[in-house]
C-alpha cells in the first residue's frame, strides 16, 4: 500500500512538472526540426496561452499597430498585417522584426527591442491557421534613399520623415495617421504642455518609445535607428514647434 501511494505521488509530481513546462513554453509540441515552419506544420503550434500572449503584445505593449493595420485596428503607415502570408514567408516576416533596415534597405520601420521568443510568437500568431506561404521572391521595391550627410542630423527633416505622420507636420497632433490611433498623438506645438516636459523626457520617449513613460505603446522606439545626435536634433526641433523651453528645474538641454 505504501509503495502504491508512493508511485501515485511520484506520478502526480511528474505530471505537474510536465504541465508547468508546457505552459512555460507557451507552444504545443512542434514536429521534429523546430522553428516557425515546424510550428506552422502543427497548425502553428500556438496554445491558447501563447495566442493570448501574442494578442496582448500587439494590443498593449508593442508598437506594431501604430503603423500597421490588423483587422479593424491599427495605423496606415506600413502594409497591413492582414494577408501577410500572401506577400512574404514567415521567415522573412521574422527577419523584418529582427532587422528591418537589413531586410528592406531604406525602410523607415525602426527595430523594436523584444525577446526572440516574443518575435517568433508574434510571427506564429500572424501566420496562424494559414497554409504555408509560397516561398517566392517579393516584387522589387525601390529603396527609400538614405538622408544626405548634411541632413542626417537636421531636426526638421527627421521630424518630417519619422514623426509628422502621427504628430502632424506642424506638431499639432493631427497627422494623417492620427485618426487610426486609439490615443491622440502629443501636440508638440502646445507650449503649455511641452513646457512642463523636460528635454530628457522627450529624448527618452523618442529613444525608447512612449510606453516606458506611461504613454501609448503605439509610438515606437527609435533608439536603434537614430543615433544620439539625431534624437537631440529632434528634441531641439520640437522645442522650436512649441516655442518653449523645458522646466527651469530640468537643467541642461540635450538629453543624456
Amino acid at each position: 500500500m505504501v509503495t502504491r501511494r508512493l508511485f501515485v505521488v511520484v506520478a502526480a509530481g511528474v505530471a505537474v512538472l510536465w504541465l508547468a513546462a508546457s505552459v512555460s513554453a507557451g507552444f504545443a509540441k512542434a514536429p521534429q526540426g523546430g522553428g516557425i515552419a515546424a510550428e506552422r506544420q502543427n497548425q502553428v503550434g500556438l496554445t491558447s496561452l501563447a495566442r493570448a500572449h501574442a494578442e496582448r503584445l500587439l494590443r498593449d505593449r508593442l508598437a506594431c499597430l501604430g503603423c500597421h493595420r490588423l483587422g479593424d485596428e491599427g495605423g496606415r503607415i506600413g502594409p497591413a498585417l492582414d494577408g501577410i502570408q500572401d506577400r512574404m514567408t514567415a521567415a522573412r516576416a521574422l527577419s523584418m522584426i529582427r532587422d528591418p533596415a537589413g531586410t528592406l534597405p531604406g525602410t523607415i520601420m525602426p527595430r523594436q527591442p523584444m525577446p526572440e521568443r516574443d518575435a517568433r510568437r508574434l510571427v506564429a500568431y500572424l501566420f496562424a491557421g494559414q497554409e504555408a506561404p509560397r516561398d517566392r521572391p517579393l516584387a522589387p521595391r525601390p529603396a527609400r534613399p538614405d538622408l544626405p550627410a548634411d541632413q542626417r542630423a537636421d531636426g526638421a527633416t527627421l521630424y518630417a520623415r519619422h514623426c509628422a505622420a502621427c504628430h502632424g507636420p506642424e506638431g499639432h497632433g493631427d497627422g494623417w495617421n492620427a485618426p487610426a490611433l486609439p490615443v491622440r498623438p502629443t501636440a508638440h506645438a502646445d507650449a503649455d504642455l511641452m513646457s512642463r516636459r523636460p528635454d530628457d523626457t522627450l529624448f527618452d520617449a523618442i529613444a525608447a518609445g512612449a510606453y516606458i513613460l506611461g504613454g501609448s505603446p503605439r509610438m515606437p522606439a527609435f533608439g536603434e535607428m537614430l543615433d544620439t545626435d539625431q534624437i537631440r536634433a529632434l528634441v531641439r526641433y520640437i522645442r522650436s514647434l512649441c516655442a518653449c523651453e523645458q522646466p527651469a528645474w530640468a537643467g541642461d538641454v540635450g538629453g543624456p
